[in-house]
């Protein structure tokens, strides 16, 4: 149904934003045409570098007469496959909307481009004493607009909530190039649809965000953080439910499995103590303004998990080592990619259930002969699945080893949680999502796109096959 892009379509895009920002050289199609989604690739046939929302516009209306595919990408750090231009087309890449507009200090918001990186507007907003929550691991790569597309999350997500809980509007270009605006820069909006949160998480398929308003939070003063080490999954897991159920809020509680653990210290370089029978941690934080208050926090939780078959507790002071142990946390699926080939599956349950999911798992490898790298935030029940190639046959990894991630998916279910908390479905879910999804839901996400985007050019072959 979608048209090869012609010598004729390139010139046409050339006049729409210069010829210097739009490329066919083998490089640049090279480079756009991954993420960090496992070893796959998809060649678009070019890549455009538009400067701002009109170019935008003015690209989406051409593309939707002519019926060429546009793949919207930012930082390519998506783990789900949700920037690969798997259809071909235009890869429209938003790395020059790179602005941080303004930071509203009087009202405690921030309007921004979607190429901005997480990381950089947290320290701009740190400089004055705000807080944006939202810390994917990948935050010093990561772009705000891919945290959209998919309502990013990160350790602090227990606490604070995820990107959806911080977008009051954003500023889109549709599929036929009319540039919108979904909701208005206020705390509260109950003015018909909440068309904002339906952008947040809809992996690019139903416009292209280009301007932010996020909601700003004063920057808590102090934190505490503290490592707990178990002889087992099951022993780590059980004690982030017993937290909560004390009353207690930590703005993060990590789980960590020991290879998972040795496997960022491999990639790093670096070492660390901890007792030798050690098989899987809590990475345990709390943050606040009155620093006696965590203390006492930090000191109930300890009680709880000494008397839950805690080996061991450490803790970190001075911001050196908070900064390395975290380091060390984020650093768990970079360091996986580097060392295997792997397929990340980022399973959410109630955190009750932690320990039975993990169990499940366990049994799961046993049957199907492979090893995982298992980590992720054990205080919302997300965890990150990363199940290793190692040496399994081309044939086996891709027909047997996805009978193993349906039966992980199932139980899933079976626990009342879904195949995704904060990656997406993006394209190499789309199996998960049609066997597990109900058919009328997927009916109704389809109206949903039609009227969004009815020539189905924005992201194709993205959260299903259209």
């Amino acid at each position: 149904m979608y048209k090869k892009i012609t010598s004729a379509d390139i010139e046409i895009f050339k006049s729409l934003v210069g010829a210097e920002h739009v490329y066919t050289d083998a490089e640049t199609l090279e480079i756009n045409s991954k993420d960090y989604t496992e070893d796959l690739s998809f060649l678009p046939e070019v890549v455009i570098i538009p400067a701002n929302a009109i170019e935008i516009s003015r690209i989406a209306t051409y593309c939707n007469t002519q019926l060429i595919p546009i793949t919207t990408r930012g930082a390519g750090t998506g783990l789900s496959g949700g920037a690969l231009p798997v259809r071909g087309g235009v890869v429209l890449n938003l790395k020059k909307l790179n602005n941080i507009i303004l930071i509203d200090e009087q009202n405690l918001q921030a309007i921004v481009e979607p190429g901005v990186i997480n990381e950089e507007l947290q320290n701009v907003v740190k400089e004055k004493n705000l807080f944006y929550p939202p810390d994917p691991a990948s935050k010093g790569s990561c772009s705000l607009g891919g945290n959209i597309a998919h309502s990013s999350g990160g350790p602090k997500a227990v606490k604070y909530g995820t990107t959806k809980d911080y977008v009051l509007n954003l500023e889109v270009v549709l599929a036929n190039g009319d540039i919108i605006n979904t909701g208005a820069n206020v705390l509260k909006n109950s003015t018909g649809y909440n068309i904002t949160q339906l952008m947040v998480g809809s992996e690019g398929t139903l416009g292209i965000v280009t301007k932010i308003v996020l909601k700003l939070i004063p920057l808590p003063r102090f934190d505490y953080l503290m490592l707990a080490c178990f002889e087992n999954n099951k022993d780590a897991c059980k004690n982030v439910a017993k937290l909560f159920q004390a009353g207690l809020t930590p703005s993060a509680c990590e789980f960590i499995t020991e290879r998972a653990l040795q496997t960022s210290l491999s990639f790093l370089n670096k070492t660390l103590e901890y007792p030798p029978q050690s098989k899987a941690f809590l990475l345990i934080e709390f943050d606040g303004n009155h620093k006696l208050t965590l203390e006492e926090e930090a000191m109930q939780a300890s009680e709880i998990l000494y008397a839950h078959n805690c080996l061991e507790i450490y803790t970190f002071d001075g911001a050196e080592q908070k900064e390395n142990i975290w380091k060390i946390r984020r650093s768990i699926g970079e360091a996986a990619k580097h060392h295997n080939i792997y397929k990340e599956e980022d399973t959410v349950i109630p955190r009750y259930y932690l320990p039975e999911l993990l169990e499940t798992i366990e049994s799961i490898e046993l049957q199907y002969n492979f090893r995982t790298i298992i980590y992720g935030h054990a205080g919302d029940g997300n965890l990150h699945i990363n199940i290793l190639k190692d040496n399994l046959d081309d044939h086996y990894w891709e027909h047997t080893i996805p009978k193993a991630i349906d039966q992980i998916f199932a139980k899933c279910f079976e626990l009342g949680g879904t195949i995704s908390g904060e990656h997406g479905i993006g394209h190499v879910q789309i199996p998960y999502f049609q066997k597990f999804i109900k058919p009328e839901i997927i009916e109704i996400y389809k109206s949903i796109k039609k009227t969004f985007d009815p020539n189905a050019i924005l992201n194709p072959s993205k959260i299903w096959i259209e």
